[in-house]
């Protein structure tokens, strides 16, 4: 009797400590409330490696468009270390789902697909999309429509990135798109003759290709933007869905510094224009969620 209940206690106790343990490892990930966060004055942020929207520069320092603007924001809310994590982009929303972060921001495009696993800010900037194709343009490729009416043509995308659906509205077969995990990999696609063409975010591809110095490939500068949606696409910081408080509170300091200019500044200081890259009054990220814009 004396065994068996020993037993018992011992089993409860180890229930206890694997909960409580379970407990502890949550803590120490992403998922973090704002009352936690700003006791820290730290914030767990994932990113990926995609300039001028969030990279770390040659001092491994985390910056870029969208990640000073949520460096901005989380300073006024009295976090001011935000501790980059960098993450393949189409692991981005996964890894905010896990509570690996407390926050993705990369220029992210809010999506209705993405807003069914994230919760977006409201948007901080908008964005077309850019071509880039083998010095010469010897394919004559200036739209996505042109890549769908040859089917021997192909292009290097970014996995995850919203490109892979943007080409297929365009009618550009699936067979047609290869998988890269990052942009040199796509640029390296295209200049050894394996890729025809890759495609991103305009700013994206083509500072990229200015640090790249690479005089074998050019970037379209006639592209015709796909009339689509999606496209412009609005950038946002995004949340987990159970971390309304600090979405809420996000986004009222979002708005102010959105208000008093600190937002346009930013765009102009990480090479974008101020005037093209704003987002307009008006539209919101329940808008974008809802394919309204």
């Amino acid at each position: 009797m004396k065994k068996l209940l020993f037993f018992l206690v011992l089993g409860l106790s180890l229930i206890l400590f694997t909960a409580c343990g379970s407990d502890d490892a949550s803590g120490d990930g992403g998922g973090n409330t704002l009352e936690e966060l700003q006791e820290k004055g730290k914030i767990k942020v994932g990113f990926a490696n995609e300039k001028p929207y969030g990279y770390e520069n040659e001092d491994g320092e985390l910056t870029g468009a969208s990640v000073e603007t949520a460096k901005a924001v989380f300073a006024e809310l009295g976090i001011d270390e935000v501790e980059g994590h960098l993450a393949d982009y189409d692991q981005l929303v996964p890894g905010l789902q896990a509570k690996k972060f407390d926050a993705i921001t990369s220029g992210m495009a809010i999506t209705p697909e993405r807003c069914e696993s994230a919760a977006f800010a409201e948007p901080d900037m908008k964005y077309g999309e850019g071509l880039i194709v083998q010095k010469g343009n010897p394919k004559d490729l200036h739209s996505y429509e042109d890549i769908a009416n040859d089917p021997d043509v192909t292009v290097s995308v970014m996995s995850g990135a919203t490109e892979n659906d943007f080409l297929k509205s365009e009618g550009v077969d699936e067979s047609q798109i290869q998988s890269a995990p990052d942009i040199p990999a796509t640029f390296s696609a295209v200049e050894s003759g394996r890729a025809d063409a890759t495609t991103g975010t305009e700013m994206t591809i083509k500072m990229a290709l200015e640090s790249a110095n690479n005089d074998k490939l050019e970037f379209v500068e006639d592209f015709e933007q796909p009339d689509i949606e999606g496209v412009p696409s609005y950038g946002a910081v995004a949340f987990h869905p159970e971390n309304e408080e600090l979405l809420e509170a996000f986004n009222e300091k979002l708005a102010e510094l959105k208000e008093d200019g600190t937002i346009a500044q930013i765009l102009e200081d990480n090479g974008f224009s101020a005037e093209a890259n704003s987002v307009e009054d008006g539209v919101t990220a329940e808008m974008v969620c809802n394919g309204e814009e």
